[in-house]
Parts: structure tokens; sequence; C-alpha cells
């Protein structure tokens, strides 16, 4: 799977988002311009010692992202989309895009591919979920249709000593 991930400001958001794709072994994108440094204290902490296990990728916008991503098949997360995130079919290899906190993905990106976009159900009166948590969620939906291929299911108990 690969998160891509277009202006991010918060580094907490951006940390732990890091520390799901190295969990999950899903590739994590980052759009410039991000609004901290790569790093950042608090972009190290939140990803804790997952860095040197996370493939990741940096681009210089997001026409920089679309060449380089000729041929993939990308969803567009955003709280103006109809179509809500367990619907479509996911494949292995798919793209998933989330805009910065403050402002989501570009409304000209989202109005061109309206058959793409996914949303989280939510409360009407409420605008929107944390960016790190929105991740989790349909990534973790797109794994579980791909039956979280490559993934240790089977978790172990310590023996008492």
């Amino acid at each position: 799977m690969n998160i891509v991930l277009v202006e991010p400001e918060i580094p907490q958001n951006t940390g732990n988002i890091a520390r799901t794709c190295a969990v999950t072994d899903s590739k994590l994108h980052l759009v410039r311009p991000l609004g901290f440094s790569t790093s950042d204290k608090y972009l190290k902490r939140a990803g804790l010692d997952y860095w040197d296990k996370l493939d990741i990728s940096y681009y210089d916008g997001l026409d920089d992202f679309f060449s380089r991503n000729i041929n993939a098949r990308f969803f567009y997360a955003t709280t103006k989309a109809v179509q809500s995130y367990d619907k479509p079919e996911y494949k292995i290899d798919d793209y998933f895009l989330f805009g910065k906190e403050t402002a989501g993905l570009p409304e000209k990106l989202l109005k061109e591919n309206l058959d793409k976009c996914i949303r989280i159900p939510m409360k009407k009166s409420l605008r929107s979920l944390n960016l790190a948590n929105s991740v989790s969620i349909i990534l973790y939906e797109a794994l579980r249709q791909n039956n979280f291929v490559n993934l240790n299911k089977n978790g172990i108990f310590k023996e008492e000593i």
C-alpha cells in the first residue's frame, strides 16, 4: 500500500503515520512543501525507532508526484466525498492521498477525480478526524480487503518467569 501526504503540517501526525507505514509494510510518500523539517524531534519521537524500517519518498509538489507515479491507481481521502472508504475494492499497490491538516487536498484535484474520492463517515456537525487516525482507518480497511498480505496475524505471549 502507498500512503501519500500532500503538504503535511504537523510533525507528530507525520511521525505517527510513518510508524503505521513501517508496521504495515506500506510506503510513505511526502509531497512538499512540508510544514516542518524531517529532522524535527517531534517527527522522530512520534515514529520512535521505526525510521530505518520505513520506505519513504519525497516529491517537490503534486506535479512531481504524479509524473513519477504514472500508472498508479489513486484514491483521494476527503470529507467532501460521497463514497464511503469501505466501498471500493482496493488492490495491494493502491495509493491513498491525504491533504494537509488545515485545508485537505486541492478542490480542483478532487473535482477531477470524483469517482476515486473516499470519505470516513462522521457526525455531520464536526469538521474532520485527526490525519493520523484517518490514515489508519483507511489503510487497515485496504489491508483487510487484501487479507493483511505480508503481515503477521498471530500474536505470541511471552512466557512468565
